[in-house]
């Protein structure tokens, strides 16, 4: 258990996969079932600061404008991730620190701190289609917009800093698969954390 040996008092579940892949949803899903011992943390809460021009990586927008790559690993503040683990993990507050992201089996820092690495795995077009419609109905974007910028860097930043984190994966799972399912898979495999008996995992991609 990498987490553990890393010197962290509680071990630290790290679940990644590509955007719209279902990973934040199965975590926030195991922290409410475990709302007493599981710490939950998403990396989308570290992006730096869109208007700080001297950290992060930048892109040209689909509308002409230059923006943070949020599609980039380099976008992501290490410093702050490393220092909101390790609290998570030292408080005294949680069995369990789980940590969701597009990046969370990519960035370093949280890979060696992690005891678990979950991959949700869920097809392009699934993916594409999901953040097509939250786009619209939550953020009113114009799809345009969204689509564009897939073509012009998203799918290849996919393949390029998330997609090859899947072999760094203790655990694959298929996105498409019924939320209980998803969450028993991973409850099986974090069990002696959350004082349950560990089982194989029941939904494997």
């Amino acid at each position: 258990m990498a987490g553990v040996a890393s010197g962290l008092c509680v071990p630290v579940l790290a679940v990644a996969g590509g955007t719209a892949s279902g990973k934040s949803t199965l975590a926030e899903a195991l922290a409410l079932h475990h709302p007493d011992t599981v710490g939950l943390i998403h990396l989308d809460d570290f992006y730096v600061s869109a208007q700080d021009p001297l950290r992060g990586v930048r892109t040209l927008s689909a509308t002409g404008a230059e923006t943070l790559d949020w599609n980039h690993p380099g976008s992501i503040d290490a410093t702050a991730v490393t220092a909101a683990i390790d609290a998570a993990a030292g408080s005294g507050r949680h069995r369990l620190v789980v940590v969701e992201g597009l990046f969370a089996l990519t960035l370093p820092a949280v890979a060696a701190r992690a005891a678990w690495r979950v991959y949700v795995d869920t097809p392009d077009d699934i993916r594409l289609a999901r953040k097509i419609l939250r786009k619209i109905e939550v953020q009113r974007q114009d799809p345009i917009v969204s689509l564009r910028n897939y073509l012009a860097h998203g799918r290849e930043s996919h393949a390029e800093y998330v997609a090859p984190s899947r072999d760094r994966a203790d655990l694959v799972l298929d996105g498409t698969a019924a939320e209980p399912e998803l969450l028993d898979a991973v409850r099986w495999l974090v069990g002696p954390a959350l004082g349950e008996p560990a089982r194989p995992a029941a939904v494997p991609v």
